[in-house]
Order: structure tokens, then C-alpha cells, then sequence
């Protein structure tokens, strides 16, 4: 599946996709997940942020570079700050929180490599070899 597959699918399916800006800046992102010892911003999340800002699709959501305020409902936080968050638990070392839903956290390691994760321990469930099949799982399963 390409960027612009996934995209499209997810839109049809009545997701929120929120536009990208000029601020999106992978680089000092990068750099403040590094601090933190999380994984840089894989080839995949940062194409994305090219064509959005975050993707949000019921209680389900694609963190952005930048914070997204909504109204009458609190703001989306920024991949980095879910991240700092999250910083210190020993399932998390080398790995990025990228999307959440009810049931499950996602990640991503600096290989593209992404994982479910499980809501509580933030243990690994599942690893997936293909990015957007494990942004598909976090975004469709989150509305059900």
C-alpha cells in the first residue's frame, strides 16, 4: 500500500485528516525524541507528515509533529510529547508511540519497523513489516 492508498482509504472511511503545515519540522522532532531515547522519525511517518498534520478517526488518532487544538474537546498532543509522557518504561527503549485508540498503542522503531502495543504495560503484541497495515489496525480498530 503507498501513502496516497492509505490516505485515501482512511478518508473514505470518514477519518479527520488535518492539514499539514509549514511548522512541520521532523529535524528538531528527531532531535527531541533522541533526547529521550525514543527512535527518530522513520521514512514512512515523515512522508506522511508531508500530507498531513495528524489523522484522527473517532477515539483513534495518528499523533502530528505539532499539537492540534479541536474544539470543544481537548487538544491532540505532539508525537514528542506522547513520547515524554510514555519516556522510561523499558518497552518503549528505541521505540516511538506514532497512534493510539481504546484498545491498543502503536510504535515505531527508527528501522520502520511498527508494533502494537498493549494499552497497560505498553508490551509488544504485535510487529508489523508493512507501516500502513499497522496505522489501517489503529485507526479502523479505534472506531469499532
Amino acid at each position: 500500500m503507498t501513502k496516497d492508498e492509505f490516505l485515501s482509504l482512511i478518508k473514505s472511511r470518514g477519518a479527520n485528516i488535518i492539514a499539514a503545515n509549514l511548522s512541520n519540522n521532523t529535524t528538531t522532532t528527531n532531535v527531541r525524541l533522541q533526547e529521550i531515547r525514543a527512535s527518530v522519525i522513520p521514512t514512512f511517518l515523515s512522508d506522511l507528515y508531508t500530507s498531513c498534520a495528524a489523522i484522527i478517526l473517532g477515539p483513534a488518532c495518528i499523533f502530528g509533529l505539532n499539537e492540534i487544538a479541536r474544539q470543544n474537546v481537548h487538544s491532540l498532543p505532539s508525537i514528542v510529547d506522547i513520547n515524554i509522557d510514555a519516556a522510561g518504561n523499558k518497552n518503549l527503549y528505541g521505540k516511538t508511540i506514532f497512534g493510539r485508540n481504546d484498545l491498543f498503542w502503536f510504535a515505531t522503531d527508527a528501522l520502520g519497523n511498527c508494533y502494537m502495543l498493549d494499552n497497560l504495560t505498553l508490551s509488544v503484541l504485535r510487529k508489523y513489516e508493512d507501516p500502513y497495515r499497522a496505522m489501517l489496525d489503529c485507526l479502523i480498530v479505534g472506531k469499532i
